[in-house]
């Protein structure tokens, strides 16, 4: 069978590699041909640091190369070009293949029994709007689903630029007063708004009767002019035998028909569908907005597509349980083998610093707390040389504790910077971290101000949350939570590089029912609730988890 075949070539290469890789290869090779062989589903999470690193992937290329039939193999242009210059040509030297690689957007052609590399914009837009470039049938890797959701979620969301309105001016010249008005509409209304740190609001009542009105006039009156036309000429034309009128009032209506430009056709359909978060991104120095229609959840929408085909899903940290439950629900996955590699504890564990007095995030007193205890983090470990974060999330908060923080630290604290010292102090928010980790040094302290749980001040969020509670489900714990619990899990992955320490100095980890969910997301990790100088002179990683 293909499983003895592949675990015996892949553990032939990694020998002759002679290289310290990833515990759990041939594991999941053997899981990769035997989903391949049987055509059944499968849903696989290794763990954060393989993710940050990649280095999961030999697992399901060997299988892939050896396997006689089509595959397509969807990853980020990134991933494809590592795949491409690196792992492939490696394992080529040791694995005897004539299977054909390509890269594209469509599968070549209808006999293609190589390997395909394709984007997750490319497979999903062919998916979503059934384009025909992929045929159904052929098993297909996804690499990196802990942005799966985020990838649907951007090709199910329609945009109206401030250009479009200009474009459909020009395309609908008979409704050039209507669009002008619901625009002028539009633009008071939502400037209105008080400004947020998101610079986007959810649409209002009003304004989506704005949008309504307009789809319809734009509607009836296509359908009235078309009606007059047909109406003149069928009298002009009495006197011409039946076939021939039919002619001319089958070509009238093409000809006369004014359709809407397709961005705005697009926005149209989804504008009227139900369970659509409706909401405008604001540029005040312009004064401009740009319209976005985007569903609440994707499931619904990705639920029929895995049927079409067997899939193997290969990310990081997507869920606390081994089964992934609600993972599988925010992402229509049906029935499936489900499979959670574990750390390994010699190598992945860090060392977790969690004191348990410090004051709730939302009390006036954190501000002060957070500073004094980072300039404790700072002053013990001044002798150890390398890069130390603060993730602060909260704007003013992280611009203020920034500036403490130099007057006595001087210029090696940088609030969202990437030119730092080699012993620097990076003060940033979530996004910039996530955005610039894998080209900053990995940091040997990592200290988190309070958990990335998504703000409800956020419009996003909090349309969102309003829809979880309108099916009277579970909102914190079917999205906020997961939302945190990724977030914070690749945050950490540079730190378990080399075993370094994160103080974790939100006190809800210690007093709230999820705390414990949170520690089984950062396992395996060595628990301090005291600073202990040791930790950044000599390690000892012997202390009990």
């Amino acid at each position: 069978m293909i499983e003895v075949e592949v675990h015996q070539q892949l553990r032939a290469f990694l020998r002759e590699q002679g290289k310290p890789y990833w515990s759990h290869h041939l594991t999941m090779a053997r899981l990769v041909a035997r989903a391949l062989r049987l055509g059944r589903s499968a849903l696989m999470q290794t763990d954060a640091l393989s993710r940050y690193h990649g280095r999961y992937r030999l697992s399901y290329l060997v299988p892939v190369l050896m396997w006689q039939g089509p595959v397509v193999l969807v990853a980020t242009e990134a991933v494809q070009q590592r795949l491409l210059m690196v792992e492939i040509p490696q394992l080529r030297t040791c694995i005897q293949t004539s299977k054909s690689i390509r890269t594209g957007d469509r599968v070549p052609s209808a006999d293609f029994q190589g390997l395909l590399l394709t984007t997750p914009e490319a497979w999903l837009s062919d998916r979503l709007y059934r384009q025909g470039r992929f045929p159904e049938a052929i098993p297909t890797i996804f690499d990196g689903v802990d942005d799966l959701e985020a990838w649907a979620f951007a090709q199910l969301t329609t945009h109206i630029q401030p250009a479009d309105w200009d474009e459909l001016m020009l395309a609908c010249p008979s409704h050039t007063e209507a669009i002008r008005d619901a625009r002028v509409q539009l633009t008071r209304s939502i400037f209105q708004r008080p400004a947020n740190p998101y610079e986007c609001c959810l649409l209002e009542l009003f304004e989506q009767k704005v949008l309504t009105a307009l789809f319809q006039d734009l509607q009836l009156q296509d359908l009235n002019v078309q009606d007059l036309q047909l109406q003149d000429l069928q009298l002009q034309d009495s006197q011409l035998q039946d076939p021939q009128l039919q002619d001319l009032q089958r070509s009238a209506t093409t000809a006369e028909a004014q359709p809407l430009p397709t961005v705005w056709e697009r926005f149209g359909r989804a504008f009227q569908l139900d369970n659509q978060l409706l909401w405008a991104d604001i540029s005040r120095r312009q004064g401009q907005f740009t319209l976005h229609s985007g569903p609440v959840t994707v499931s619904a929408a990705l639920a029929p597509l895995w049927s079409q085909q067997a899939v193997i899903l290969v990310g990081g940290a997507l869920d606390v349980d081994a089964e992934a439950i609600v993972y599988r629900q925010r992402l229509g996955l049906d029935d499936l083998t489900c499979l959670k590699f574990t750390p390994d504890r010699q190598d992945e564990l860090i060392q977790l610093y969690l004191p348990e007095r410090l004051p709730m995030p939302n009390t006036p007193e954190f501000q002060w707390a957070l500073i004094r205890e980072m300039h404790s983090l700072l002053r013990v470990s001044s002798g150890m040389q390398g890069l130390t974060v603060l993730l602060v999330d909260d704007v003013p908060l992280k611009a203020q504790v920034g500036s403490v923080l130099a007057s006595e630290f001087g210029s090696r604290v940088q609030v969202e910077r990437t030119c730092l010292d080699d012993n620097g102090v990076l003060v940033a928010g979530w996004e910039f971290w996530r955005q610039h980790q894998s080209v900053l040094p990995a940091p040997h302290l990592l200290a988190i101000a309070t958990l990335p749980i998504p703000s409800l001040e956020n419009p996003l969020v909090a349309g969102r949350v309003a829809y979880y509670k309108k099916l009277r489900q579970d909102w914190f714990r079917l999205y906020l939570l997961p939302e945190a619990l990724l977030e914070l899990q690749r945050a950490i992955a540079p730190v378990r590089d080399h075993q370094g320490i994160v103080a974790l100095l939100d006190s809800r980890v210690v007093h709230r029912n999820y705390g414990q969910q949170v520690l089984n997301a950062l396992h395996p990790v060595a628990r301090l609730n005291y600073l202990d100088p040791s930790l950044f002179s000599q390690r000892d990683y012997s202390v009990l988890d």
